[in-house]
């Protein structure tokens, strides 16, 4: 906040009006600051970037400079007119204006305030204070404009509404329903799953989830719940706020889907742009499911290389939620149990040092190739389920087997 403080200290010493402003200014009104300041000025930002040694234009031509202090960024936009807007996302033009008409850009009143660091005065043109007041999220000026200018407004109003327990205005509840159906394609798929991970950092991420069903924007995104019901939803995200917090966002998701197979999912992974690590956790996560299902039939082989996963004690504590409090102890002592046996297979399979290694095949004349890797793969299961250490103990049950070559 010092170097945010000294940026509009400097604007200020040199005849311009700077401010904090948005979110920052609501949050510190709600008594939970932090350092994630924006700033706004009626410096032209050439001046900006004059005043300042370390800049960046990330967006010059709408009036944005970063300024960098000792290694800290802070957004610095001049103030604005936004026009014309064509794609339902960012304006075709801009003019820089006052602060007053600045704040009358904005999305909502609660983050339509600026705040004076200097002499710690609230500027508000949007009666910003009396609807945090009143716990109220509403839209600037008309609600079916601002959501027309840029669609993903309507997501993070219902954020913005789950995360602090407010009430959307009834006209900008209005306007949400009437447009949700045109957030595509104005809206790319990756800005809206940005805020789906906004919204399940907090608690109520299901309260959100089945808010944006309310308002068809649930749907929207994802058409295959058109028909799904209300109740339906409620039902299918019943435990979802039970989750481990690390639990990544897409396993939240999948509980509206859960009749989907590892296709269905993988597709819904790649129609989200998801990285390849969550697509990963989604198919661990699928094949662990099945796994732990049929529990009495998996060997220690299957065993091990679960447990040796970076992935399964996450995958563990979300599967132990799906089970019911009653049984859900027993079930992780069983598992605590067969780690146990298995540890040093476990790091064994970590560290890449099977018992059995190519040098001792190459001692019974087996040369490398098709037929080694397949002895050294069968050799690694006979190992741990038969649980041996030493490899020609192993090597004698590989002969036992239709691999070994006569």
């Amino acid at each position: 906040m010092l170097e945010a403080k000294l940026i509009c200290k400097t604007l200020q010493s040199k005849g311009y009006t700077a401010y904090f402003a948005g979110g920052w200014v609501r949050d510190f009104l709600l008594n939970h600051p932090s350092e994630d300041i924006d700033i706004a000025t009626d410096a032209p930002p050439e001046i900006v970037e004059s005043l300042f040694d370390h800049t960046v234009p990330i967006g010059k031509k709408f009036g944005i400079i970063l300024v960098v202090l000792n290694s800290k960024q802070y957004e610095v936009a001049t103030f604005r007119k936004d026009i014309e807007y064509k794609d339902g996302r960012r304006p075709s033009k801009i003019e820089f204006s006052s602060a007053k008409i600045d704040a009358h850009r904005r999305d909502f009143t609660i983050n339509g305030m600026f705040f004076d660091p200097l002499t710690e005065e609230i500027i508000d043109f949007v009666n910003g204070k009396e609807d945090l007041k009143n716990k109220l999220i509403k839209a600037i000026g008309n609600a079916h404009e601002r959501f027309k200018e840029d669609r993903l407004r309507m997501i993070r109003a219902i954020r913005l509404s789950c995360r602090f327990g407010f009430e959307i205005e009834i006209n900008t509840k209005r306007a949400i329903i009437s447009h949700a159906e045109e957030l595509f394609p104005s809206v790319a798929i990756e800005r809206i799953w940005q805020e789906l991970t906004k919204m399940s950092q907090y608690s109520g991420f299901k309260t959100a989830l089945i808010t944006l069903h309310e308002y068809n924007l649930l749907q929207t995104i994802f058409p295959i719940l058109k028909n799904s019901t209300i109740e339906e939803v409620k039902e299918r995200l019943l435990i979802i706020d039970d989750f481990p917090h690390r639990t990544p966002v897409i396993i939240s998701i999948l509980e509206l889907f859960l009749n989907f197979s590892l296709e269905d999912k993988i597709e819904l992974c790649q129609y989200l742009k998801l990285s390849n690590r969550e697509t990963q956790f989604v198919s661990f996560m699928h094949s662990s499911k099945i796994m732990l299902e049929n529990s009495k039939h998996v060997d220690d082989f299957n065993w091990a290389y679960f447990f040796a996963n970076h992935f399964s004690e996450l995958a563990i504590d979300i599967i132990a939620v799906h089970i019911s409090k009653d049984n859900r102890a027993q079930f992780l002592e069983f598992l605590n149990n067969k780690k146990e046996k298995l540890l040093d297979f476990i790091k064994r399979i970590k560290d890449s040092n099977p018992v059995l290694k190519s040098e001792n095949l190459k001692l019974c004349n087996i040369e490398p190739g098709i037929l080694m890797g397949s002895l050294l793969k069968e050799g690694e299961k006979i190992s741990i389920n038969k649980n041996l250490t030493d490899p020609y103990q192993v090597i004698e049950e590989l002969k036992k087997t239709k691999l070994w070559p006569k």
